[in-house]
């Protein structure tokens, strides 16, 4: 149903380092880069744009926003996770096990330095 979806950053240098360790694990690589406008990730073509908005101001956790990227496996989860946060991104919502509306998943929320909220979600 959905084809892609894009990002506004403040800085797209700093964001695209982020996200190309961030998405690494969920086997999502950068694919297109416009200097200084966009980039690119995705597996065969890009899925999550980056677009540069200087001088953004951070997004307030209250947004309500998030976007969630499946995983292989709990590991890649972990993984998504712990890259996030060892690259500037903030936790909200450490790896484990949660209840959908269908079914149980394993699942990870970070919030990305430009205060996006992005999940990463494995379905047994």
């Amino acid at each position: 149903m959905i084809d892609h979806v894009s990002l506004a950053v403040a800085d797209l240098g700093r964001a695209a380092a982020f996200y190309e360790t961030v998405l690494a694990p969920l086997g999502l690589t950068k694919l297109v880069t416009r200097e200084g406008a966009t980039v690119g990730f995705g597996k065969r073509y890009p899925e999550l744009w980056l677009n540069a908005r200087p001088g953004l101001a951070p997004q307030p956790e209250t947004t309500g926003t998030h976007i969630c990227l499946r995983a292989a496996s709990e590991d890649a989860v972990r993984a998504f996770h712990a890259a996030a946060l060892s690259n500037g991104g903030r936790d909200a919502g450490a790896p484990g096990p949660r209840q959908a509306a269908f079914t149980t998943y394993f699942g990870a929320f970070v919030f990305d330095p430009d205060g996006n909220k992005i999940e990463a979600v494995n379905f047994p």
